[in-house]
């Protein structure tokens, strides 16, 4: 009975849009928001760290946030804004994010803090929907961020093409980052509070974005909470099994060789960079049965970043059935955000 009852709470969750729909948000469509890079990597004492980090930084500047009519019962407004980085392709590198917007008890929009969602590999984004439309029932604005080559940054009933999801994972890591400003620049978002929350492929992607900044210098994401992944992600890729051994796979077809993959994945590595998180505001919630990302590579980032044991949380869960666990985990990350 307890198992059935958190699988009901999570359809609710799936659903909780049509709990807001009605409000008049016309006002927001076809607005446009000025926002500026507030990107400070500031000095770092490490070697490893800053040739990471060099590869990863961008030349900070001004864009523009522009927000548009919501996609087909997926949030409330799409948000765009171009990304940091070129790939050559303007579709890709237009990043779009899907709008969950907090509401007060009359269901008109309220000023609330905000997180940025990473979503995992899956082409529909499914957890991180669940995760934007929870955040949304918490009372929190929600953006669910979509990686290069998929949602809206790709062309119709096209797959994501492995190999240029791979070589993408810079330019994941720097919109990412940019979203927390583009964010921060939209009306009825408290000021200063985002927050950032991936899962699994977003986990990995949001470990290392948020680790750009020097979290302890009061810049880039308020709370950094990541779900599902770890460190070493080239073992990940090498060593995990379903989602990873199939991701693997499509790799080797993909044309990359080895060392080719090596070298893309080792720009990203968050263990290279980890320690510039805050631990005092990142959590860590790991599966102890996982077999895509295995607890150990989950520990290595723990210990990267210094997390305490009250920041690190291990579910008796794998990869998969750790999803019964959203009705509780959801909410407490929420508290997280708001500083509760």
């Amino acid at each position: 009975m307890r198992l059935l009852q958190m699988f009901v709470l999570l359809v609710s969750l799936l659903g909780v849009d049509a709990l807001c729909e009605g409000a008049d948000l016309a006002f927001l469509e076809r607005q446009v928001f000025a926002s500026e890079d507030t990107l400070d990597a500031r000095e770092e004492a490490s070697a490893d760290a800053r040739k990471c980090l060099d590869g990863l930084l961008w030349e900070p500047g001004k864009f523009e946030v522009k927000c548009g009519s919501p996609l087909a019962s997926k949030g409330d407004a799409l948000v765009s804004f171009p990304s940091p980085i070129s790939s050559g392709d303007a579709l890709n590198d237009r990043v779009t994010m899907e709008w969950y917007l907090a509401r007060d008890d009359d269901q008109k929009p309220a000023v609330r803090p905000a997180v940025v969602v990473v979503h995992e590999s899956g082409s529909n984004m499914v957890a991180g929907r669940v995760f934007a439309r929870g955040f949304q029932a918490s009372g929190l604005h929600a953006f669910l961020i979509h990686l290069p080559y998929y949602g809206e940054r790709r062309t119709a009933n096209q797959d994501p093409d492995r190999r240029k999801l791979v070589e993408a994972m810079r330019q994941a890591v720097a919109d990412v980052r940019r979203a927390r400003d583009a964010v921060a620049a939209l009306p009825f978002v408290e000021d200063g509070k985002v927050s950032l929350q991936g899962t699994s492929l977003g986990g990995f992607v949001s470990a290392t974005s948020a680790s750009l900044d020097s979290g302890y210098d009061d810049c880039g994401y308020d709370k950094v909470i990541i779900l599902l992944a770890g460190g070493n992600l080239m073992d990940v890729i090498q060593s995990g099994k379903r989602d990873a051994a199939r991701f693997r796979q499509q790799l080797e077809q993909s044309g990359l060789s080895v060392d080719e993959i090596k070298s893309i994945v080792e720009q990203v590595e968050p263990l290279r960079v980890a320690h510039r998180l805050n631990p005092n505001n990142t959590w860590l919630y790991s599966a102890d049965y996982d077999q895509v990302v295995d607890i150990k590579n989950a520990v290595a980032l723990a210990n990267g970043i210094g997390l305490s044991l009250n920041h690190h949380v291990r579910m008796l869960a794998d990869h998969y059935s750790g999803i019964i666990f959203v009705p509780f985990v959801l909410p407490r990350m929420a508290q997280h955000i708001r500083g509760e």
